[in-house]
């Protein structure tokens, strides 16, 4: 990639290349959708990372407007998510609004450096056991935040310690509200079954919608946004926070964990798009477009944003292929502040609560933590530790420690691997190399099949496999194959088998079938497919043609 390359929006690309009207009119019913499903959950991930309400709404506009008309794919979503309801929280608690506020702006430059360094291939480097790992980690931990207003307990203060808030929790299960209760059980059944009546509005808006004339109706008695936080403002305003120099050294470790993961959930919610979309994003224009989004928000009183997997994804089933569905997603949530602000005041924090739990299971990745467990013992150690950690101590402490053991793991794993040599072509095979079927691909993976790697074989093998008929995948100098390789091996013969593409692998040792058995990737490829050798894969290849 050029220098002039790094920095591409994507809307700059679209709009050159030009718009029919109706792909516009496609964008902006998108946006719309989108952007209501953001209002409930940008007010809820506000309230739940210990901030007001609409510093949530005032992150969807501004950060997912910066993000859209910046970034570097074609359908990214911006916005606060679940994942920085923890960091946030800490952040909040130990030095304060501002000190979150600069926190987020110290954040939002390493992310920009990050993107001027080419560091866009960062989500390689993470294991799939470490995300999981602190994904599932603070999936528990927003779980917990929310028990007191899904009981209703009358609590004035939640300790921050997770074994402390549960101890607190049950010492005043006594002063359960009922009401609460009841209404977070049936937001909860909204939001899960909803989808069964209409996938065009969100289950969540629906729940608060009911939720509230519920309430506001026959004056049930429960917390509201208005009894906790007062008035919603219905405007936005700039303004700068007030810098104490000497407590900078302490918002650097906090900056550089949202940072990373502002940066692995962006880039992963880009690489799950291009896979709806079958496109490629920009992964350092990206990366520079969170960080200009995370300078510029926290001036309006934002909180930190990135790309948000689920309003993503939803961005592309209901049509959204440009970033002109991501403003307007940004528009809509300006309307809607300003025009019925005042009345999310009404929402019962019960109903929020029940939202939330949703979120929670939803990023829990529960059957990936589970299907980990069938792996390396070493990638059951990374998961552990990170999920641990994220819930005892911290996230910041999660993903340091994490990181270096991953690369501890790593350099464990190269040193206990003996060498082989490999079987080269026999001469006759190579005179006649030539003469292969040009419907017959093949590609040769030399090297451990781990989490540095994988996402680039990935990218190589679903690009390239597709020209193909048949594509032969050579693994003989693959000594071993950690689970970030196997979901990514998975993801790409899933793909090439949906576009009509046979994979056959040949040489495979076995250390590397038995993970490939655990997997059941050997059951999909199909037991015949996998070859001792390449005269043998090439043999079945002619045979599938």
């Amino acid at each position: 990639m050029a220098s002039n390359d790094i920095f591409k929006p994507k809307l700059f690309s679209v709009l050159r290349k030009g718009l029919t009207r109706q792909e516009i009119t496609k964008d902006v019913l998108a946006g719309i959708i989108v952007g209501i499903v953001a209002l409930p959950l940008s007010i809820a991930f506000a309230v739940a990372s210990g901030v007001s309400p609409e510093k949530g709404i005032v992150t969807g506009i501004i950060a997912g407007l910066i993000i859209s008309v910046l970034g570097g794919s074609r359908v990214q979503i911006g916005g606060p998510t679940g994942a920085f309801i923890v960091i946030v929280y800490g952040i909040v608690a130990q030095y304060g609004l501002d000190g979150l506020l600069l926190s987020t702006i110290m954040a939002g430059v390493i992310l920009v450096v990050f993107g001027l360094l080419k560091l866009g291939a960062l989500l390689r480097f993470f294991p799939h056991p470490l995300i999981v790992g602190f994904t599932s980690g603070i999936a528990l931990v927003i779980f917990s935040t929310q028990i007191k207003d899904a009981f209703g307990l009358t609590i004035d203060a939640v300790p921050a310690d997770f074994f402390d808030k549960w101890i607190v929790y049950f010492m005043n299960i006594g002063t359960v509200n009922f009401t609460a209760l009841i209404l977070t059980a049936i937001t909860i059944l909204i939001a899960v079954y909803s989808k069964k009546i209409t996938s065009i509005v969100p289950g969540s808006f629906i729940a608060i919608l009911f939720i509230t004339a519920l309430v506001s109706i026959f004056g049930l008695e429960v917390t509201t946004i208005g009894s906790v936080y007062g008035e919603i403002p219905n405007n936005i305003e700039f303004s700068i926070p007030s810098i104490d120099w000497s407590n900078m050294r302490h918002y650097i470790a906090p900056a550089l964990t949202i940072a990373l993961l502002g940066g692995i959930e962006s880039l992963l919610s880009a690489v799950v798009s291009d896979g709806m979309i079958g496109g490629n994003h920009r992964s350092n224009t990206e990366l520079i477009a969170q960080g200009i989004a995370n300078i510029v928000t926290p001036f309006f009183g934002g909180i930190p944003a990135t790309g948000a997997i689920a309003r993503t994804a939803t961005n592309v089933k209901n049509g959204g292929r440009t970033p002109i569905a991501g403003i307007i997603h940004a528009l809509t949530l300006l309307l809607i502040m300003l025009i019925f602000g005042k009345w999310a005041t009404l929402i019962p924090m019960s109903c929020l609560a029940g939202i939330l739990i949703v979120v929670a299971y939803n990023m829990s990745e529960w059957r990936s933590f589970v299907g980990i467990f069938r792996g390396k013992a070493f990638d059951v150690i990374i998961l552990l530790t990170t999920f641990i950690l994220t819930v005892v101590v911290d996230l910041t402490v999660a993903i340091q420690v994490g990181i270096v053991l991953s690369a501890l793991l790593f350099m464990k794993r190269m040193a206990d691997v003996k060498p082989e040599i490999g079987t080269s072509f026999d001469s006759d095979l190579l005179e006649n190399y030539s003469d292969i079927n040009k419907e017959i691909g093949i590609y040769e993976i030399s090297g451990p099949f781990f989490f540095a790697s994988a996402k680039h074989y990935n990218e190589i093998l679903q690009r390239n496999g597709v020209k193909y008929k048949v594509l032969i995948i050579r693994m003989r100098h693959v000594p071993f194959i950690d689970s970030t390789g196997l979901k990514n091996l998975k993801e790409a013969v899933s793909m090439l088998e949906h576009k009509g593409t046979k994979v056959i692998l040949s040489g495979v040792n076995p250390q590397v079938a038995n993970e490939l058995d655990k997997e059941r990737i050997s059951f999909k490829i199909g037991k015949a497919n996998i070859c001792p050798d390449f005269s043998k894969a090439l043999e079945k290849a002619n045979s599938l043609i």
